[in-house]
C-alpha cells in the first residue's frame, strides 16, 4: 500500500518519456535528495498538462501518470528548484484546481525551497 506523508513539486519543465530510474536521477540532482519512503516527487510537462508522481517504498518505487483533457495543471513558476504541499493541496493540483488559492492567508503546509 502506497501511503506518502509529503509530496515535492519539482518546478522546472521535465521529459516525461523518461521513466522511474530517470526521474530517480533527477530527485538525487536537482534536489540534491535521497529519495525517502513516504514521500513523493512530482514533475510537470512543459505544457502542463501532464504531471508523473514518483514514490519509493521498501519493496520497490511507484510512478503514476496524470493527464488532463482540457486545462494546465497549476504550477509554480521556475525559480526555486521545488515546493513541498500538504496533502489537501496536492489532491487540489492533481484535479487541475489552483491549489494556492486554498486560503487567504499564507499557504500552509507548502514551503519554498
Amino acid at each position: 500500500m502506497l501511503t506518502l506523508t509529503s509530496w515535492w513539486l519539482v518546478t522546472a519543465p521535465t521529459d516525461l518519456r523518461c521513466g522511474m530510474d530517470r526521474l530517480l536521477v533527477a530527485v538525487r540532482t536537482v534536489l540534491d535528495r535521497e529519495p525517502i519512503e513516504g514521500e513523493a516527487y512530482v514533475f510537470c510537462n512543459r505544457a502542463g498538462t501532464r504531471i508523473k508522481l514518483l514514490s519509493c517504498d521498501r519493496h520497490g518505487v511507484w510512478l503514476a501518470v496524470r493527464r488532463l483533457h482540457q486545462g494546465r495543471f497549476v504550477w509554480p513558476r521556475a525559480g526555486a528548484t521545488s515546493w513541498t504541499l500538504s496533502a489537501e493541496q496536492f489532491a487540489w493540483l492533481s484535479m487541475g484546481v489552483d491549489w494556492r488559492r486554498l486560503s487567504d492567508a499564507p499557504i500552509s503546509g507548502c514551503k519554498q525551497i
